[in-house]
């Protein structure tokens, strides 16, 4: 093959569009092992949301050690990595999160996290509760791999026609309690200006064979509200419960009805349905005491801004009726900082599908989307964009119980971050190749 520069070759036609891939992958090999090195220190000091204070100086030494502009301090502990080509084209972003979860990890790795700090999180009755801490969502991963981007691609600076942005943003998982934080405050800070991406990119690594990929030609992520509902009663002696109003099976029949919106109050040949999950019930204080309050505090899942706006409607106006019904009162919160649903650009994916159909271990699988959530789509309703889902599942734990994302044992196979390198790069080389044509 020739030895002109990798680019050069693919915008020059000198080649077949096959070949300079070869040389792409070659160096994403040789930067492997120490992308999968960062990996591991990141995952073994892992912050919780906008307290990601020395995994953000780290990821900004990397950047300016591969010759990036650095921009620190967005959105509380963000980073910005600008790579400038040398000709004209487009801007592509990718973005990565630097945040961890409050979680005391399970895995038994030798670089398993043992860090242990004050919860900030957004519940009362945790705040200030000593946590483990855990990189559980695969966010050491996709850092990693937004690194090794930066790497392959900055070796080819010059001929690279357009300009690679990486946004590193804290406190994807939830800002702490009182705080402002995730997309929306990175792109309120000006993440998406200066320069301006044509379009953005994400992965997310997930429980599943590894290397393989998974993505929607629209809708991607759910929108997720955390509630908590107050069923409010009269406290009295458990023998005479007629003395008084008792808020417990009233909070079941308001649990119960709460069902009948996806069961029966939602159209399912338009729309998937909703999922409303009641995740902790707090009453009382004695066995023979009729507690005065139930506390429901739980979360829903939506798949469009509409069916979002119906169901918290509906969830409000059903607890309020059934307490109603019983003499006993209720108030349903929805607290801030919750998730809007995401899409994929159409037109972007059909674009690229098959550059990323040659990277796969397996086809690339299409579906509907997830009814997981994620604040990517707070830049993919700004510029067009692909989040796409890819499995890291070690091969020696296929067959055997595996932990999902969010849990103390979820683990990611580390040579697998090459498929992810491999695909960003490309997605990326192709679409400023193109001169971007996506709309």
């Amino acid at each position: 093959m020739s030895k002109l520069p990798l680019l050069l070759l693919l915008l020059s036609g000198a080649v077949s569009a096959a070949e300079p891939w070869a040389d792409l992958d070659a160096q994403i090999s040789q930067a492997l092992p120490g992308v999968i090195k960062l990996r591991h220190a990141i995952h073994q000091q892992p912050e919780l949301g906008n307290r990601e204070f020395h995994t953000s100086e780290r990821i900004a030494q990397r950047l300016r050690e591969l010759g990036l502009e650095v921009q620190t301090g967005i959105a509380h502990t963000g980073v910005i990595g600008i790579l400038r080509g040398g000709k004209p084209g487009p801007v592509v972003a990718i973005r990565a999160e630097l945040d961890a979860l409050p979680l005391t990890e399970q895995t038994g790795l030798p670089y398993a996290s043992t860090v242990r700090t004050q919860d900030e999180g957004g519940d009362f009755r945790s705040r200030g509760k000593e946590v483990g801490v855990m990189h559980a969502c695969g966010h050491d991963a996709h850092m990693a791999m937004a690194l090794g981007v930066a790497e392959v691609l900055a070796a080819h600076r010059d001929q690279l026609p357009g300009t690679l942005k990486l946004i590193f943003q804290p406190a994807e998982e939830g800002p702490p309690l009182g705080e402002q934080g995730g997309a929306q405050l990175m792109i309120n800070e000006g993440a998406l200006q200066n320069p301006a991406p044509a379009v953005i990119f994400g992965i997310h690594v997930t429980a599943g064979t590894a290397g393989t990929f998974t993505l929607s030609r629209q809708r991607t992520t759910a929108a997720a509200d955390t509630f908590v509902a107050h069923i409010v009663g009269r406290q009295t002696h458990a023998a005479f419960p007629w003395t008084g109003i008792d808020p417990v099976p009233v909070a079941a029949q308001v649990i119960l009805a709460w069902q009948t919106i996806a069961s029966r109050q939602s159209n399912l040949s338009l729309l998937p349905a909703p999922v409303i999950s009641v995740g902790r019930i707090e009453a009382g204080d004695r066995h023979n005491i009729i507690p005065a309050e139930v506390r429901l505090e739980g979360s829903i899942r939506t798949v469009s801004d509409e069916q979002r706006e119906d169901v918290l409607q509906r969830m409000t106006r059903t607890a309020e009726k059934i307490a109603e019904a019983s003499g006993a009162s209720a108030k349903v919160d929805y607290l801030p900082g919750n998730y809007r649903a995401g899409y994929n650009n159409t037109a972007l994916v059909d674009q690229l599908m098959p550059v990323l159909q040659q990277v796969s271990t397996t086809p690339v699988r299409i579906d509907n989307g997830t009814y997981g959530a994620d604040d990517f789509a707070e830049y993919a309703r700004q510029v067009p964009g692909i989040f796409m889902r890819m499995g890291v599942t070690p091969p020696a734990l296929e067959g055997k119980t595996v932990w999902p994302t969010h849990s103390p044992g979820f683990q990611v196979d580390d040579p697998t971050l090459a498929v992810g390198i491999r695909a960003l790069s490309r997605m990326t080389l192709s679409y400023m190749a193109s001169g971007g044509s996506a709309e």
